[in-house]
């Protein structure tokens, strides 16, 4: 059995566990049966495969930017992630902005770039972070923004018990961390203001 197969294993075990300990014995009700195996795929396959990627060997590569000196930005971009406080799903939109230095890199290198970083248990704050950081450090962008506007599953089932509230969170790095005009760019080409 391989480091895959056997931590779907575990992880199943572990949601039957949960189940029992809730009092919902997989063996008692026909449509859980099978929800250990498929929560656990879903939870290795869809929620956290962030962890198997790195933001280096997505941003290795690109093209050299000759003399591309414009901001680029890839906006809308649908994210998905789970808070690490209750484990619950959080989903929204992705703004990303670089400034370009030596290297620029595909629309879908950025798109994979949220993947990895939101496909994790992560608060979105550190999600902001870690986009823009990795823009500047990993791509060598002269600088980066993140804006992420999520609706948090914690403030909507628990809680405040609030639907519809969203929670926006941004971080600069580089040259947008330090230029207000460039920031004040990247916000107007998103639809928003500083």
């Amino acid at each position: 059995m391989s480091t895959v197969e056997e931590t779907a294993a575990k992880a199943s075990k572990a949601i039957e566990d949960l189940l029992r300990a809730l009092g919902r014995s997989p063996g008692r009700n026909p449509e859980l049966l099978d929800t250990p195996v498929r929560t656990a795929r879903m939870w290795l396959d869809d929620l956290i495969d962030g962890y198997a990627l790195e933001p280096a060997d997505i941003l290795a590569g690109g093209s050299p930017a000759e003399g591309h000196v414009g901001m680029v930005v890839v906006r809308d971009i649908f994210f998905h992630s789970v808070c690490p406080h209750h484990l619950l799903p959080y989903h929204g939109v992705a703004h990303v902005a670089y400034v370009p230095g030596e290297r620029i890199v595909g629309f879908s290198q950025i798109n994979r770039l949220v993947d990895c970083l939101s496909h994790r248990l992560v608060l979105q704050e550190e999600i902001c972070r870690g986009v823009a950081a990795a823009l500047v450090e990993q791509l060598g962008a002269a600088g980066a923004g993140c804006v992420l506007d999520a609706e948090q599953l914690c403030m909507i089932v628990r809680g405040v018990r609030k639907p519809g509230s969203r929670s926006i969170t941004s971080a600069y790095s580089g040259s947008l961390a330090d230029g207000a005009d460039l920031r004040r760019e990247f916000l107007a080409t998103i639809g928003a203001e500083e």
